[in-house]
């Protein structure tokens, strides 16, 4: 399976435009079926969202699906009239009464992220745990000019090649 690494924007974007796919070929089923299907289409949609969202982007995974069946339900919404106000009347039902494949796909995106979000912490907390630590007393290596004294600063050594005179703590 691939692993693409997607934005909350790239997630957003897939996930509608299957989404879109999904309440075409809806369209053009039986009246009867048409959210059904929707509803069953939406839910690998979900779960392709989650995973396949970058770690830095993870809450956005739970936040675009049902934005995504919003959009995408259009085509098969039920009881619509003519007009602007007709079609919003009609994605209102639909959506109030398909509520639980909302909510299912919904929790199936939340779920997987939050599994996901785990596996990090508990990733990062076991690599901070059996990173090297120092005694209390030793101190780090400089890690640039600045901290090496060669800053140029009052009260350092401005030289290359010498050192700022360390401080001594008595015990």
């Amino acid at each position: 399976m691939p692993r693409p690494r997607l934005t909350g924007l790239g997630a957003g974007l897939l996930s509608t435009s299957a989404m879109v796919v999904a309440g075409a070929v809806a369209w053009l089923l039986p009246a009867g079926a048409q959210t059904v299907v929707f509803g069953v289409l939406f839910l690998p949609v979900c779960a392709l969202t989650g995973l396949w969202v970058r770690p830095a982007d993870l809450a956005m995974g739970p936040v675009v699906v049902p934005l995504a069946y919003a959009i995408g339900v259009l085509p098969v919404a039920e009881g619509g009239g003519a007009g602007f106000t007709g079609q919003v009347m009609g994605l209102v039902t639909t959506l109030a009464l398909n509520a639980g494949w909302l909510y299912g796909g919904t929790l199936v995106a939340g779920v997987i992220v939050t599994v996901r979000k785990v596996r990090l912490m508990s990733a990062a907390r076991r690599k901070a745990r059996s990173a090297p630590r120092r005694p209390a007393g030793e101190q780090a290596a400089p890690r640039t000019a600045q901290e090496a004294g060669q800053s140029g600063q009052p009260g350092q050594s401005g030289q290359p090649g010498r050192r700022a005179p360390r401080s001594r703590v008595a015990p």
